[in-house]
């Protein structure tokens, strides 16, 4: 029988259990040992780091539920699914860590041809009536409507 369903909608992975209230809820679930089995498609929609994988998978076991991964037909109840788990775990870390590494070098790649990173700028003619309207008293939101720009823009003109 199926207990329910636990999906963190446009939330990575590698987020911690605070940033995944389903997630979240999962584990309360397990906690209160109302599953017998936690089913998943893959490793990696569980998280991206080795130590979270394997605490979760602790957590698991203290509680005496099975994980089983359809992608990996892997199923923690042997002994060669808990080794399994361990090494996806690894693999998982490691092409996380790869992609991060591709990232920062296409970056660097970018700022070595002199590609600008980032929002666009302001213009200095912006940036003064910032300081104006709210010299003025006007709201950091208003000023921000006023001009057509982000609230944030107005926040790093007034630290600057």
């Amino acid at each position: 029988m199926i207990v329910g369903e636990y999906v963190d909608h446009g939330i990575s992975g590698a987020k911690g259990r605070r940033d995944r209230p389903q997630f979240d809820a999962l584990l309360r679930s397990v906690t209160r040992k109302e599953l017998d089995v936690v089913a998943a498609w893959s490793v990696d929609r569980l998280g991206c780091s080795l130590q979270d994988l394997v605490g979760f998978l602790v957590d698991l076991q203290a509680k005496g539920v099975h994980l089983y991964l359809h992608q990996q037909a892997l199923d923690t109840s042997t002994p060669s699914g808990k080794a399994m788990f361990g090494m996806l775990g690894v693999f998982a870390e490691f092409e996380r860590a790869i992609i991060q590494e591709r990232v920062r070098a296409g970056l660097a790649r970018a700022r070595a041809k002199g590609t600008i990173l980032g929002r666009p700028k302001v213009g200095a003619e912006t940036e003064q009536r910032i300081r104006d309207l709210t010299a003025q008293g006007v709201g950091k939101v208003k000023t921000a409507r006023t001009l057509g720009v982000g609230v944030s823009v107005v926040q790093r003109v007034l630290a600057e």
